[in-house]
C-alpha cells in the first residue's frame, strides 16, 4: 500500500471502474438535473408573467417592470448562494449523505410550492414566487458541493475527473428536458385554447388559461428530485468522510467492502496516525490553510465567479438576445402561449446542439487533456465568439439571415461547457482536504452564484439600456455592450486560470497534502481483488 493512505482509499483510488461507479453518477447527477431545470425553467416563462400579470392591451401585450423581472431571475441564485455555503459547511460537520437528503426534500416542497403562488394581485404573486424560489435555490444550493464531492470520493483517480463531470452534464439535460417539457406543456395549451389562424384580435393576447402553464412547468422539477430522495438514503456514507473526519475505519471499510464485494481491513490505528499529524490539523481560517490552499481557493472562486457572469447572463436572457436580433417576432405579433412555445423551442435547439455536447465533451477528455488546459481553453473560445457577436452586431441585427448570429451563440454555450463551467465544478471537489472538501467546494460555488447574481442584474439592466435611433444609435445597444463585457469577463477567467492546480491523475490525499508520506503507485502493494467486481453479481449502493 501507497506509504501511509489507508487501505479502503487505496482501494477506491485503484479501482476499475464498476457498476456502483455508474450508480453513483446517476444518483448524484440526478440531483444536479433537477437543479438545472429548477434554476432555469423560470426563463421560459418570464415572458409569460409579464403578459399574465402585466397585461396593457393588446398594442402592448405587457411585460415585467425590470425590477420585478431582476427580482424573478436573481432570487434563486441568492438563496443558492447561502445554501451552498451553509450545506458546504454542514456536509463536513455531519456528513455527505445526511445533509444530502436534507436539500432534496427542501427541492421538492418549494418546486410545488413554487407553482401555488396565488392571488389577484399581481405584486403578491411575485412576491409569494420569489420567496419560494429563494428556498428552492437555499436547497438546490446544498447539492452543488455535495454531489461533487460525493462523486469524488468515491470514484478512483484514473477517471475521477470524468465521472465528476459526468455528474455535472446531468445539468444539461435538465437544461434540455426543461425546453422540451414546456414546448410539450405549451403545445396542448396550444392546440385547446389556442388555435391559429389568429384574428387581428387574437395577435398579442393571452388567455386567462395560459395562467396554468408557467404554474406545471415550476411544479414539474419536484418529480425527479422525489424519485431521487430513496436512492440516495440507500447511498453509504463517502470512506473519505467516515475514516478521516469521522475517524470510524470499522464502518468506512464495512461500507466499501460491501460496496465494491470485496473484504478490506478496518485500520483504526492509522486512522488514528493520520488524523492526529499536527500537519494535518489545520482550520479553514489558519495560517497553514492560507500557505497550503489560500492560492487555490482564489484561484477556484474568481474563476467561477467569472464563468458564471458570463454563462448565466447567455441562458437567462438568450430569449431577450434572440428577440433583439428578430428571430423571435415581437410579443404583439403572437400570442402569450405561442411565445412560450417559441422561446422553449429556441432554448431547446440551443441546449440540444451546443449546451449538452459540450458537457460530454468535457466527460470523454478531461482525464486526456486535463483540468487547466480544458478550463484556459473554454474561457479564450468563449471571448472569441462574444467579441465575433459583439462588434459586428449591428450587421447581425440588420441582417435578413440570422443563422450565422446563433450559430455562434451557441458555440459560446459549447465552450462553456466544454471547458469553465464543468471544470470550475470539478476541481476544488479534488483540491482541499477532506475534513474542508465540501466546505471550500461550497465557497467556490457561492463564489459563482454571486457572478450568476451579477450578470442577472447587469445583463438586464445593460440590455435594456437603449437609446433611440434619433439619438444617433441603433436600438438595442445595450445587448452589444453587454456582449462586449462577457467578452472581456471570460478574458479575466483565463486569466485566474493559471492560480488552479492540474488534479489529472492524482489521488484526492495528494492533491490535498493529507498524506504527504505516500510512495510512489508503483511500490505500492497489488490489490487485484479491491480493483475488480464480482463478474456474476453487480454491485451496487
Amino acid at each position: 500500500m501507497a506509504g501511509d493512505q489507508l487501505q479502503v482509499l487505496h482501494a477506491l483510488d485503484l479501482a476499475k471502474t464498476q457498476w456502483y461507479h455508474f450508480t453513483a453518477i446517476v444518483i448524484a447527477g440526478m440531483g444536479f438535473f433537477t437543479d438545472a431545470y429548477d434554476l432555469f425553467c423560470i426563463s421560459l416563462v418570464t415572458k409569460l408573467l409579464g403578459r399574465i400579470y402585466y397585461y396593457k392591451g393588446k398594442d402592448n401585450p405587457g411585460t415585467l417592470p425590470p425590477n420585478v423581472a431582476a427580482a424573478v431571475n436573481s432570487v434563486a441564485f441568492v438563496g443558492t448562494l447561502s445554501g451552498q455555503l451553509f450545506f458546504g459547511w454542514l456536509g463536513d460537520k455531519l456528513g455527505r449523505k445526511k445533509v444530502y437528503g436534507m436539500t432534496l426534500m427542501l427541492m421538492v416542497i418549494t418546486s410545488i410550492a413554487s407553482g401555488l403562488s396565488f392571488s389577484d394581485d399581481p405584486k403578491s404573486v411575485m412576491v409569494t414566487l420569489c420567496f419560494f424560489r429563494f428556498w428552492l435555490g437555499f436547497g438546490i444550493g446544498g447539492d452543488y458541493p455535495l454531489s461533487a464531492t460525493i462523486m469524488s470520493e468515491y470514484a478512483n483517480k484514473k477517471t475521477r475527473g470524468a465521472f465528476i463531470a459526468a455528474v455535472f452534464a446531468m445539468q444539461g439535460f435538465g437544461i434540455l428536458v426543461g425546453g422540451i417539457f414546456a414546448i410539450i406543456v405549451a403545445s396542448l395549451f396550444k392546440a385547446k385554447y389556442d388555435v391559429p389562424p389568429y384574428s387581428k384580435d387574437q395577435l398579442g393576447s393571452t388567455p386567462h388559461q395560459a395562467d396554468y402553464i408557467w404554474r406545471i412547468i415550476l411544479m414539474f422539477g419536484a418529480i425527479p428530485a422525489g424519485v431521487t430522495y430513496y436512492w440516495r438514503m440507500k447511498m453509504p456514507e463517502t470512506a473519505r468522510y467516515t475514516a478521516l473526519v469521522a475517524k470510524n475505519a470499522e464502518q468506512a471499510a464495512k461500507d466499501m467492502a460491501r460496496v465494491m464485494q470485496v473484504d478490506i481491513e478496518a485500520e483504526q490505528e492509522k486512522v488514528n496516525d493520520i488524523t492526529k499529524k499536527d500537519t494535518n490539523s489545520f482550520g479553514l481560517f489558519s495560517k497553514e490553510f492560507l500557505r497550503r490552499h489560500g492560492l487555490h481557493l482564489l484561484g477556484t472562486t474568481t474563476t467561477w465567479f467569472l464563468l458564471d457572469i458570463a454563462f448565466y447572463s447567455q441562458n437567462l436572457f438568450q430569449k431577450d438576445v434572440f428577440s433583439a436580433i428578430k428571430w423571435l417576432p415581437d410579443a404583439k405579433n403572437m400570442s402569450a402561449i405561442e411565445e412560450v412555445y417559441k422561446i422553449a423551442r429556441a432554448q431547446t435547439l440551443i441546449a440540444l446542439c451546443s449546451t449538452v455536447p459540450g458537457y460530454w465533451f468535457t466527460v470523454a477528455l478531461i482525464d486526456r487533456m486535463g483540468r487547466f488546459a480544458i478550463q484556459l481553453m473554454g474561457f479564450i473560445m468563449m471571448s472569441i465568439f462574444m467579441f465575433a457577436l459583439a462588434i459586428p452586431y449591428h450587421h447581425w441585427k440588420q441582417s435578413e439571415n440570422k443563422m450565422g448570429f446563433v450559430v455562434m451563440y451557441s458555440l459560446t454555450f459549447f465552450f462553456a461547457n466544454f471547458g469553465p463551467n464543468a471544470t470550475t465544478f470539478i476541481v476544488p471537489a479534488e483540491i482541499f482536504p477532506a475534513r474542508l472538501r465540501s466546505t471550500c467546494h461550497g465557497i467556490s460555488a457561492a463564489s459563482g452564484k454571486l457572478g450568476a447574481i451579477v450578470g442577472a442584474f447587469g445583463f438586464l439592466y445593460l440590455s435594456q439600456s437603449q437609446t433611440t435611433p434619433a439619438e444617433g444609435y441603433h436600438k438595442g445597444i445595450g445587448v452589444k455592450n453587454a456582449l462586449t463585457i462577457l467578452a472581456v469577463v471570460n478574458l479575466l477567467g483565463a486569466l485566474f486560470t493559471l492560480l488552479v492546480p492540474e488534479a489529472k491523475g492524482k489521488s484526492l490525499e495528494e492533491m490535498s497534502g493529507e498524506n504527504d508520506n505516500n510512495d510512489d503507485d508503483d511500490d505500492a502493494i497489488k490489490l487485484e481483488d479491491v480493483s475488480k467486481v464480482a463478474a456474476d453479481e453487480p454491485s451496487s449502493i
